[in-house]
């Protein structure tokens, strides 16, 4: 049941559903570690399974980390290709 002043995209509206968050995720590199210059969307899963069990990043970075890390385990990938 939606409340009032609620549509059904408002869940959505975060920077995966926004199409320029959506680019940024596509054309982000992982500014350092092992995959330094990697772009994030390459990303190796458990990399990012990692991340979410010892903690994403502070920031941008750490969002958008958190972002892809959903996106891989959802099995989401062909929205980049």
């Amino acid at each position: 049941m939606m409340m009032r002043g609620q549509d059904s995209l408002s869940p959505c509206t975060d920077v995966a559903a926004d199409q320029a968050g959506l680019h940024e995720l596509a054309t982000q590199r992982m500014p350092f570690g092992k995959y330094k210059g990697r772009l994030l969307i390459d990303l190796p899963e458990p990399y990012l399974v990692w991340f979410s069990r010892n903690g994403f990043p502070s920031g941008k970075l750490g969002r958008l980390l958190e972002t892809m890390y959903t996106i891989k385990v959802n099995g989401l990938e062909y929205l980049f290709r």
